[in-house]
């Protein structure tokens, strides 16, 4: 309900529509194309008067509750109640390691062969067990808890330790691309890695949408 009404009293509170204020959303620290930079820099080129705060974060929460205009989460954690607008097309997880490490240790042919690799962890919080990889086979989704040698909730450290040899780790494919295009990444059990729907934006469902928050919802259709 508090809500509604600041988005309603900025809406009628400049009658002309323009975007303005300060726009916070909660974005997980995976969305690539979100995170990349062009899109964002764009949007505060065209809105000028919309000051843009961005928590990104990978914990799980109500963003209404926090504060938060909108977020930007894979659609399967997104509540129902929520108008949600598609950030980028399917995407997909792989696991992932070093050429010098395949070529040590070889590559696992099915995923319950992990558990005798030395693999790389991410887990999103302190106290919490680490992300469980998943797959899929003949249609049927699994996952596998592997025991990581290093465990971390960052993706970048995770990615640089992969390149030096560390093991094999696991994430979205957008976050490794780079480095597989450049050949310091090889991609292994892409049978057992299919694609899903990606990341979206998504926000209240309520009658009244703040211009500023509506002039990131038409930027996004436009650029996609």
């Amino acid at each position: 309900a508090i809500a509604d009404m600041r988005a309603a009293m900025e809406t009628t509170g400049d009658m002309r529509g323009r975007a303005r204020g300060q726009l916070r959303l909660a974005v997980s620290s995976i969305a690539e194309r979100f995170l990349s930079g062009p899109f964002l820099a764009t949007f505060a080129e065209a809105n000028p008067e919309v000051q843009i705060d961005i928590t990104v974060t990978d914990e799980e929460f109500d963003i209404v509750a926090g504060g938060y205009d909108a977020g930007v989460r894979l659609g399967e954690v997104i509540e129902q109640d929520m108008i949600a607008v598609s950030v980028a097309g399917d995407e997909r997880q792989l696991a992932v390691c070093a050429p010098a490490y395949r070529d040590r240790f070889g590559a696992p042919s099915h995923p319950r062969e992990l558990a005798g690799h030395r693999c790389i962890g991410w887990r999103r919080a302190p106290k919490v067990a680490p992300y469980r990889w998943e797959f899929a086979e003949s249609g049927k989704e699994f996952s596998v808890a592997v025991a990581p040698e290093i465990t971390t909730n960052d993706m970048a450290l995770m990615i640089k330790l992969a390149i030096a040899g560390a093991g094999i780790t696991f994430g979205m494919e957008e976050s490794f691309r780079p480095w597989i295009d450049r050949g310091e990444l090889v991609p292994v059990l892409e049978e057992y890695c299919p694609r899903f729907p990606g990341f979206y934006l998504y926000f209240p469902s309520r009658r009244n949408v703040a211009p500023k928050l509506r002039a990131l919802v038409d930027h996004l259709r436009r650029l996609g």
